[in-house]
Formats: C-alpha cells, structure tokens, sequence
C-alpha cells in the first residue's frame, strides 16, 4: 500500500514538475528558471536596454527597541494593523458604493430602507470575524476608519443613521473603552502606525 502511494505521489510531482517547465518556456522555446520574468526591451541602436516595473522601496530609521515591552508593542502592532487594515479599507470601499448608489434614490425611505438592507447584510457576513478582535484591534480599527474615509466613525454613524444613533453608540464605546471620535494623526501620536502601514502596504513586513 504503502509502494503504491510513493509511486502515486511521484507521478504527481512529475506532473507538476513537468507543466511547470511546460509553461516557462518562451515563443522561442527558451527555458525561464521558476520564479523568473519576462521582461520589456527598448532597443536603442547596438543596445538592449531591459525595462522593469520596480516597486517603492521604502526606508525609515532602525528601530532601537529599548526594552523587550517595547519590540513586543511594535510586532503585536504590525500583527494588529494587519488584522484591522483591510477592514478600515473595505468600509472606505463600501461607503463610495453607499453613496453612489443613494445618489439616485428619490425619497429619505427609499435610502432608509438601503441602509437597513446594507447593514444587515454586513453584521451578517462579517460581525463573526469582527467578534473575534480584541479590545486593542476594535480601538485600532475605528483609528483606520477615520484614515480611510477622512471622517470618525462617530461622523459616519451621523452623518448615514442620525445624531440619536451617533449619541447612543458613543456611549456604548466608551463603556467598552473605545470612542467613536478617535481620530487618526499620521504626523504624530499614530506617526508608528503610519509607518507599519507604509511598509505593510509595500511588502515589507
């Protein structure tokens, strides 16, 4: 049985092995070693000048940690940045949508009753993902609403469902430590974020 499953599990491997080289030939039918590319020439007389797209690359001073709280702070923020980013990016994303859809509805209940669709589908599709965060996410996640969307989720909650609404869940917040008003400042108290979001962006960490 055994002998059967190594001769199965080779067959396998050199099928993969040989699409792979299948695929990494060129026109000319020359090899391109995995992970290689293609790239764009520009011939300029007797020379071959190669053209490649090249990401940012971007470069800050080394961190000099001073104690090991410190480095633990900075990693479990980059963990934490991960976590939130895409959610703070997603609720940008879903708000142009909001908007632009709204923009061709004629009376306040016929966007009332968007609203009350919309949101419902979203508690629905990510409230057990968003269960799942910690307090110091949750505080994180409402910094990088407001970087995305230029506006607090206290300003959206009422700008899109009211003052009353806006009231009742800043009080709620606040019993759970956070605050609906927190805004996000790049160029001081959350300039660290910033550059973890400037690198986690790029590739580079």
């Amino acid at each position: 049985m055994k002998k059967s499953l190594f001769i199965l599990f080779c067959i396998l491997i050199s099928t993969v092995l040989s699409e792979t080289y299948a695929q990494s030939k060129d026109a000319k039918n020359e090899y391109v070693p995995r992970g290689g590319a293609r790239l764009l020439v520009e011939v300029n007389g007797t020379d071959t000048i190669f053209l490649a797209y090249l990401n940012d690359l971007w470069v800050f001073p080394r961190n000099n940690f001073k104690n090991k709280a410190q480095e633990r702070y900075f990693w479990r923020t980059v963990r934490d940045v991960k976590k939130t980013l895409p959610y703070a990016k997603l609720v940008a994303s879903e708000l142009a949508k909001i908007n632009s859809n709204m923009g061709g509805m004629a009376t306040d209940n016929a966007r009332k009753k968007y609203l009350n669709k919309v949101e419902k589908e979203v508690f629905k599709k990510y409230e057990p993902e968003l269960k799942r965060m910690t307090i110091n996410q949750g505080r994180l996640l409402l910094k990088l609403v407001d970087r995305e969307c230029d506006k607090s989720s206290y300003e959206l909650i009422k700008a899109y469902r009211g003052s009353v609404s806006a009231f009742f869940w800043q009080g709620v917040a606040v019993v759970f430590g956070s605050n609906l008003k927190t805004g996000y400042d790049a160029n001081d108290k959350d300039k660290l974020i910033e550059r973890i979001i400037v690198l986690v962006e790029a590739g580079q960490l």
